[in-house]
């Protein structure tokens, strides 16, 4: 397993993946390619990585090397899955595992401006390309830069944030931005259960990198690739996240979220998933112990039907 990245839930997730000998399996966030690793020691089996971030499937290729040709890894976005496995898979798929939201390389990475925890350039592009956190602090106005933090961050002190990075422009580094966000909070800030910058940076990474439509795109895909009887995983570590996951489920196997408890059950015509998770599952409090960046991840997973 790659050394620094340590993959949540990982018993959990291979439990309901299942792996079988000759199976075919997607990793759609390679990442640090624990997951991966994990269902190739489990089956004599083939795996799909794919990842967005060049600097992964870059630090992947010695496992591709060591598996001898039962992991292929493609540069590209989990959403493209379709597209990325033609010509490659034979076929439909068994299993689909998504470990969404930023890898513990990209956070661990100053240069790559994901974390304030250590000072580096305002980038958080996990493709290298596109706009970056830098472009957005600096070129929206106000309002939008107000609603990108309340809508992706779920910060309630959003528009005083957002009115003093406006008034603190340009800002081109990590801390500079996070010490912007501390001042803002005002005296209470110190005594915040996490650092106040940390929704805003959440935020400005979802918004960069399009995640929460990048991960509707990929549920769909994982639905499309998929064979009768294979399983999808999805990893997710908050709630904006957890929420796209849970009705995608609720949708896909026939039961419509209700708007009131007093209303009759609705359902669609032809159900394509069986959920296999009524509640998500969640990390113990060992797991936590020995990875406390999985403390608020949220595992959800559905059998395709036919």
């Amino acid at each position: 397993m790659s050394e620094g990245h340590v993959p949540v839930l990982l018993g959990e997730v291979l439990e309901l993946i299942r792996p079988r000998t000759g199976g075919q399996y997607v990793d759609g966030t390679f990442g640090g390619g624990g997951y991966s690793q994990a269902i190739l020691e489990a089956a004599d089996c083939r795996v799909f990585g794919i990842d967005r971030d060049p600097e992964a499937i870059a630090r992947g290729q010695r496992l591709v090397a060591h598996y001898g040709g039962r992991l292929t890894l493609m540069e590209g976005r989990f959403s493209q899955m379709q597209a990325l496995l033609a010509g490659v898979a034979a076929g439909a798929v068994d299993g689909v595992v998504l470990d969404v939201g930023v890898s513990s390389f990209q956070l661990d990475t100053p240069q790559r401006g994901f974390s304030f925890r250590d000072d580096g350039p305002l980038d958080m592009r996990m493709s290298r390309e596109g706009l970056s956190a830098a472009d957005v602090v600096n070129d929206s106005d106000e309002r939008e830069l107000a609603d990108i933090i309340f809508q992706y961050g779920e910060e309630r002190h959003s528009r005083r944030i957002a009115h003093a990075i406006v008034a603190a422009r340009p800002i081109a580094r990590t801390a500079e931005l996070a010490q912007i966000v501390f001042r803002a909070y005002g005296p209470k800030a110190a005594s915040q259960p996490i650092h106040p910058a940390t929704r805003t940076f959440q935020a400005l990474r979802i918004y960069v990198n399009d995640e929460l439509g990048e991960l509707e795109r990929g549920l769909a895909a994982a639905e499309t690739v998929l064979r009768a009887g294979g399983r999808l995983a999805v990893v997710a570590f908050h709630s904006l996240e957890d929420r796209i996951v849970k009705r995608f489920f609720s949708v896909a196997s026939g039961a419509e979220p209700q708007s009131s408890r007093h209303l009759p059950q609705r359902t669609r015509a032809a159900a394509s998933f069986r959920t296999l998770t009524r509640r998500p599952v969640v990390p113990s409090a060992h797991e936590i112990s020995l990875n406390p960046r999985a403390r608020s991840a949220r595992l959800r997973a559905g059998e395709r039907l036919g």
